[in-house]
């Protein structure tokens, strides 16, 4: 994809099979994070989801980064991002942290694959996760007025 793109310029290109897994994820993350904003990401038109923070994101293997070359294992498949996965309890298993630091993900290769209840409670997490920093903001800003 050439040039900026919109979130929905970016669904029109889609395979259907990621089209439909991207539109159901993104009702999952629209319900269960009612304060989270959806942007695009770099003119791709990836869709992240942020309050106080980055919280998630959802990026079909059709949408490439810049130089990226499509991985043949993962055509078809859409990633779902926790931007701040680390701190998730992962009990399950459930995340990937894939060698990365702080940003877990989920792979799902067919619609069946997501499982409505386990997204809404990664997500649910995220979002309390998400307020906390709203919290530790808001007492730091309260703290600094105290000071002076």
């Amino acid at each position: 994809m050439a040039g900026a793109v919109t979130i929905d310029d970016m669904l029109s290109t889609l395979p259907k099979s990621e089209r439909v897994m991207v539109d159901r994820l993104r009702s999952l993350v629209i319900e269960c994070l009612p304060k989270a904003s959806e942007k695009e990401f770099y003119g791709l038109g990836i869709p992240f989801y942020r309050h106080h923070r980055l919280i998630c994101y959802i990026w079909p293997s059709s949408v490439l980064w810049e130089t990226d070359k499509l991985d043949p294992a993962k055509k078809g498949v859409v990633t779902l991002g926790f931007c701040q996965g680390y701190m998730m309890s992962n009990d399950e298993g459930l995340l990937l942290a894939e060698g990365r630091k702080q940003v877990y993900v989920m792979y799902f290769r067919k619609l069946t694959e997501i499982d409505d209840n386990v997204i809404r409670g990664l997500l649910y997490e995220a979002g309390m996760i998400d307020d906390a920093f709203g919290l530790a903001k808001r007492k730091s800003k309260a703290s600094k007025r105290k000071k002076t």
